[in-house]
C-alpha cells in the first residue's frame, strides 16, 4: 500500500503491554530509500531518551484505529541501550540496539522481507573504516521536508512530503510542491532520480530537466495513489516502472 508519510506521523505505537507513544518522526536511509526507524514521542515516559522502533518489529498499520502495532514490550524498551535525544544517532548506538532487540543493521547484508535496495546502496566495512560511528545516510523525514528541489538546470520547488510503500517500508516518491512557479501544483519524483541530498545546503538534486518536472502529471495528495497514475508518471519520464524491474537483491 502507498501512503503519504504524513499519515504515519501521529499513529499510536501499540506494544504488547500498552502504548509506547506516537510516531514523531521517521528516519530513512538516503541511499536505499528505506524506512530504518520510527521515532516515538513517549510523552515523558522516557525523558531524555530517543526511542527508535525498527520496521522489523512493526505490524500492518490499522488506519481506522490510527495505530501501528509493535512486537515489543514497554519493559524491553525501558531496559534497552540508551539513545540520547540531544545527539545524532551513531552507528555504534544502532549496533547496540540491533544486538539487544535482534534487529539486523541495514548497512550489512541483512534485508527485511520486501526491502528493495538500489545498486551500491550497501556500504562495505572498508568504506566505513574512517569513522565507524558516523552515519551520514540516516536522515530525518521531518527535517528533509522543506528542502528545495534542484533540477539539472534550476530550482523547481520544495519537498512537501514522501509517499511510503508500507509493505517493505520503502520511500517510493517525493511529493514536490512547485507553487513558486505553478501555484498550487504538486508532482511526484521517484528517489531513483535523485542524485544528491545535501543537509548543509538543504536541497535535493534531481537528474531531470526543470521543464520535465514542471510539466509532469499533476498529483492530487487528497486522492489515493493509483497504479494507473504511477504508470503514466513513469511513461512520461521515460523510465521503466519499479514493479517491472528485477530486484538487485534477488
Amino acid at each position: 500500500m502507498l501512503k503519504p508519510a504524513d499519515e504515519l506521523i501521529g499513529l499510536t505505537l501499540g506494544a504488547a503491554d500498552g502504548d509506547i507513544g506516537k510516531v514523531k518522526d521517521i528516519y530513512f536511509d538516503d541511499q536505499a530509500w528505506s524506512v530504518q526507524y520510527f521515532v516515538a514521542e513517549t510523552g515523558g515516559w522516557l525523558t531524555g531518551r530517543q526511542v527508535l522502533i525498527s520496521p522489523q518489529c512493526v505490524g500492518r498499520p490499522d488506519w481506522d484505529a490510527k495505530q501501528l502495532p509493535v512486537s515489543m514490550t514497554k519493559k524491553q524498551i525501558e531496559d534497552s541501550p540508551h539513545v540520547s535525544e540531544d545527539e545524532p544517532v551513531s552507528r555504534q548506538a544502532q549496533t547496540l540496539l540491533g544486538a539487544y532487540f535482534n534487529w539486523g543493521t541495514y548497512w550489512t547484508d541483512y534485508l527485511a522481507p520486501g526491502l528493495e535496495v538500489m545498486p551500491g546502496a550497501i556500504e562495505t566495512d572498508d568504506e566505513l573504516s574512517s569513522d565507524a560511528n558516523a552515519d551520514p545516510h540516516l536522515r530525518s523525514l521531518t527535517e528533509v521536508r522543506g528542502y528545495t528541489i534542484e533540477a539539472r538546470d534550476g530550482r523547481i520547488g520544495h519537498v512537501e512530503d514522501f509517499v511510503v510503500q508500507t509493505d517493505g517500508w520503502i520511500l517510493r516518491y517525493m511529493l514536490v510542491d512547485t507553487r513558486n512557479w505553478l501555484p498550487g501544483r504538486k508532482v511526484l519524483v521517484s528517489p531513483a532520480w535523485i542524485t544528491e541530498l545535501d543537509w548543509v545546503q538543504v536541497h535535493v538534486k534531481a537528474d531531470l530537466p526543470l521543464e520535465s518536472i514542471r510539466n509532469a502529471p499533476e498529483f492530487n495528495p487528497d486522492r489515493p495513489l493509483e497504479r494507473a497514475y504511477e504508470a503514466r508518471l513513469f511513461e512520461y519520464y521515460g523510465f521503466p516502472p519499479y514493479w517491472e524491474q528485477t530486484s538487485e537483491t534477488e
